[in-house]
């Protein structure tokens, strides 16, 4: 009996040595695993990176509108009816596809006459009645031609008004993506020159973060936190930046 005692002694013993020992070798090697998670968060390298294209828009809307002006409504509307019909015709005539012609509804103004204080009286004194019309196009060469020389109408007896077309770009979308490839490429060129110069290399991207993404006329320098989306310049220039973090070898 004392004998198997004994033996269960060493048993024991033996069992509590096996378990220290495992218990050293996982502290050991958690501890490593710790250092190298820790060395893997720690040296990345940051960067940003951008990309610029000048592009050329390939859509137009213009503005325009039209007033009549009459102490009767009825008259002031066949008047203002008469003035889209020529508006529409002149359009036309200058190349404007029908269906590239939007009329908006009339706007109705009412003017009442003054007392000699200056205040509005409930007598009406005439109704003012505006006409809007937009036109649409991919040719914004020709539109930006007609608008210049819309003032034509007026020679009409047209109280013609014309905006500044404004101008996009339909393939925005497809360009976004092309943008911040090459930004992200420019990112990672920048951090393999950093990371050469102080002997090291760098290994893969860790994160990447969209920086601002812009359209601002050919010679504009302007930068804008939320981004600039500029449509009063026929030429373009699109700015990409992204940044980007990448790990150190």
């Amino acid at each position: 009996m004392k004998g198997i005692g004994e033996l269960k002694n060493i048993q024991i013993i033996i069992l509590g040595l096996c378990i220290s020992l495992a218990t050293i070798v996982s502290t050991v090697i958690l501890s490593k695993g710790l250092l190298q998670i820790r060395k893997f968060s720690n040296e990345v390298i940051s960067t940003t990176g951008s990309a610029e294209k000048k592009i050329i828009s390939d859509y137009s809307v213009w503005k325009s509108s039209f007033a009549r002006r009459d102490p009767k409504m009825t008259e002031a509307f066949n008047a203002l009816k008469q003035d889209l019909q020529t508006v529409e015709e002149y359009l036309v005539s200058k190349g404007v596809k029908e269906d590239g012609i939007v009329v908006s509804q009339v706007g109705t103004t009412v003017l009442y006459k003054k007392n000699d204080k200056g205040t509005d009286t409930n007598q009406i004194e005439e109704y003012v009645l505006t006409q809007n019309v937009e036109v649409r196009s991919n040719d914004v060469k020709k539109i930006d031609d007609i608008a210049r020389q819309s003032t034509e109408l007026i020679n009409k007896d047209i109280a013609f008004i014309s905006s500044a077309p404004e101008y996009f770009y339909t393939k925005l979308a497809e360009l976004k993506h092309e943008m911040l490839t090459q930004a992200t490429e420019d990112a990672k060129e920048r951090a393999r020159r950093m990371a050469k110069a102080t002997g090291n290399k760098i290994g893969l991207m860790r994160s990447a973060r969209m920086g601002i993404f812009q359209i601002t006329p050919v010679n504009s320098y302007e930068v804008s936190w939320y981004g600039n989306n500029d449509t009063t310049s026929l030429e373009k220039k699109v700015t990409a930046v992204v940044n980007v973090d990448f790990a150190i070898e």
